[in-house]
């Protein structure tokens, strides 16, 4: 099966493709920058370099390709999480999830292709009994700057679970730590490391999943019951590793 993951350069991007193409898949993988087409290559991924926000380009793309699967990894965060930088980065990284996804979405229904996994957020859910389960509300009337971000979370679900003829999953990511992110070691209040969170995509896509999808470590904040249960996804998987077929 082909699958065209969107952000293969980022930090979960970066080790799902690998992941992806040691279980058997053959991975188109974007990048806005062609420096890095060839560090996609050295992981037998095959690179296009395309920004979300070209529309027509991302169509094109999307439509030569054909993939059965899109998945959705884009970002726009610094990878240090410098807060000099974080107040622009919270309103473009916005941006990538509504219109971004939006894009997403149009190109691969365009290329018929009906299933999408996206990247969302554990940590966007309305004051509420804890840990916090999928079906709990989003924080959608939290004043900005969370505001900002708990909007265009919202955006990239409904766009990924409510639009016809598309078969969507969200990932619910806690935050990220570990090789190519901002931090070696956990952070937050519902950490995940990196590699686990890239296991998450894979099991999502071999276990044709569908709906929302708590991805964190075990802890008082939110609880990732349903993928242990749904998708036999556990908070110490790591690559390398023995991959399910």
């Amino acid at each position: 099966m082909k699958i065209f993951l969107a952000g293969a350069t980022g930090a979960i991007g970066s080790v799902l493709a690998p992941l992806l193409v040691d279980a058997g898949y053959a991975v188109y993988g974007t990048t806005r920058r062609s420096e890095r087409a060839e560090a996609l290559e050295a992981q037998e991924v095959t690179p296009v370099v395309v920004d979300v926000f070209d529309a027509p380009a991302l169509a094109s793309a999307v439509k030569r390709i054909a993939p059965g699967i899109v998945i959705h990894q884009l970002t726009a965060l610094p990878r240090d999480l410098d807060p000099a930088r974080m107040a622009e980065a919270v309103v473009r990284n916005a941006r990538v999830r509504s219109e971004g996804t939006r894009n997403l979405v149009a190109a691969a229904l365009a290329a018929g292709c009906g299933r999408l996994i996206a990247q969302s957020v554990a940590w966007a859910y309305a004051p509420g009994p804890k840990p916090w389960r999928e079906e709990q509300p989003l924080d959608i009337t939290a004043a900005d700057p969370r505001g900002i971000t708990v909007r265009g979370v919202a955006a990239l679900e409904e766009l990924t679970l409510g639009t016809r003829g598309l078969a969507g999953t969200v990932l619910r990511y806690g935050q990220i730590y570990g090789p190519g992110t901002s931090t070696p070691t956990p952070r937050g209040a519902s950490p995940v490391h990196v590699e686990a969170a890239a296991w998450a995509a894979l099991l999502a896509v071999q276990r044709n999943a569908r709906g929302i999808y708590n991805i964190a470590e075990d802890g008082p904040e939110v609880s990732s019951d349903k993928a242990r249960r749904e998708l036999g996804w556990h908070a110490a998987l790591r690559w390398p590793a023995e991959v399910l077929r």
